[in-house]
């Protein structure tokens, strides 16, 4: 990806995305004699080559005596180092497309009152209960999804972080000498045994981290010929920063989503990202499983009648195209449309147009923790 995609992504780097960031938009790129230079949200800073491919430098301290470009055209990059420090900001140790981790702290600003269990059952990278780790908005906290291996990778991370680490770093550097054919090797042995530092190498070495399945769900997606993935030492420590959070607190749950729902009390927050009906309709279905979307519902309306409090992130809109249908009035949800930054597509066809997610808040969350009624789009 080029630096300017980059950047129209980030939220320090660009003022539309930082305007809706929270605390993000703080940061600020610092520039260097040739200009502004992405800052350390943007996760790749430049590419160079190395192996045959390319690699993004993600740290100012990183050594570059084995990938540095002979090309005096390239200045030296030069931007803030988060070190993984939860401090500074959550760790992210699943790269995956359409985390939430850059809204997270916007969706946690709706939830009223106390939670005892946090749960997730349409968890991937888990972005809102780590983001609710740190910020100390529950006690404990439930990981859910229909995809075991990735739930294996999460019980890995919450109990043998250091192993999980080590496996990660043998497949990155495996790679070196082929990394396309490392990579389609590693995807079939994975397809036929599962194995969740496969997995993890497969998500941060595919193409954009998107996720992708074929009909007899096996991961298909092809690797990302521009990098290598996350780096070994940067990978350890997002593990270990997630594993510090959620350690001796959090439940893994294997299954499916409504046995997950089943658990939820009125002390508890259900937080649902599921797969959105443009990947989940029509010949586009990316995900292990589909989202039969009237199940869907009965399921919240259960929510509803035992008095759950819930929170639902859904299709929105980009520029003047609006995805999937709107959920039910009949559900008494409040719909609410959060600025996600501007379309990385939109930008490489040459258009510049704002990514609008949908959150929709359940009847028993109509107010902010801070007592003011939640709005629209302006509260975005």
């Amino acid at each position: 990806m080029r630096t300017e995609e980059r950047q129209s992504r980030c939220p320090a780097c660009n003022p539309l995305h930082a305007a809706g960031s929270g605390g993000m938009g703080r940061a600020v790129a610092l520039k260097n004699k040739r200009g502004s230079q992405p800052c350390a949200f943007c996760e790749d800073t430049r590419l160079v080559p190395v192996l045959g491919v390319q690699i993004g430098r993600e740290r100012e301290d990183e050594p570059m005596n084995s990938h540095q470009s002979n090309d005096p055209r390239s200045p030296p990059t030069t931007h803030l180092t988060f070190d993984g420090d939860p401090a500074v900001r959550p760790p992210h140790p699943i790269p995956y497309q359409g985390s939430k981790r850059l809204l997270a702290e916007r969706i946690l600003n709706y939830v009223n009152g106390p939670v005892a269990t946090l749960i997730e059952p349409f968890a991937g990278s888990a972005a809102i209960t780590i983001a609710a780790a740190k910020a100390g908005r529950a006690h404990r906290f439930l990981v859910g999804d229909s995809l075991a291996p990735l739930l294996t990778l999460w019980a890995q991370i919450l109990s043998k972080p250091a192993q999980l680490a080590d496996d990660y770093e043998a497949l990155w550097v495996g790679q070196a000498k082929d990394p396309r054919t490392f990579y389609n090797d590693v995807r079939a042995k994975f397809n036929a045994d599962g194995d969740p530092a496969k997995l993890l190498y497969l998500l941060a070495r595919c193409v954009k981290n998107a996720v992708r399945f074929n009909p007899r769900g096996e991961f298909n997606q092809s690797p990302d010929h521009r990098r290598l993935g996350m780096r070994p030492e940067k990978m350890r420590r997002e593990i270990g920063g997630a594993h510090d959070l959620l350690a001796g607190r959090t439940e893994t749950c294997t299954g499916d989503y409504e046995a997950t729902l089943a658990r939820a009390t009125t002390l508890d927050l259900v937080y649902m990202d599921p797969p959105y009906q443009g990947t989940s309709d029509g010949k586009d279905k990316r995900y292990a499983e589909q989202l039969d979307r009237a199940r869907f519902v009965k399921a919240l309306d259960r929510l509803n009648a035992k008095g759950v409090r819930y929170i639902v992130s859904s299709d929105g809109r980009c520029g003047d195209k609006t995805y999937g249908e709107a959920l039910p009035a009949s559900l008494g949800l409040q719909h609410i449309e959060l600025a996600a930054g501007v379309s990385s597509q939109a930008t490489l066809a040459g258009r510049r147009e704002m990514t609008i997610e949908s959150l929709y808040l359940s009847p028993n969350m109509s107010q902010r923790r801070d007592g003011q009624v939640t709005l629209k789009a302006a509260d975005a």
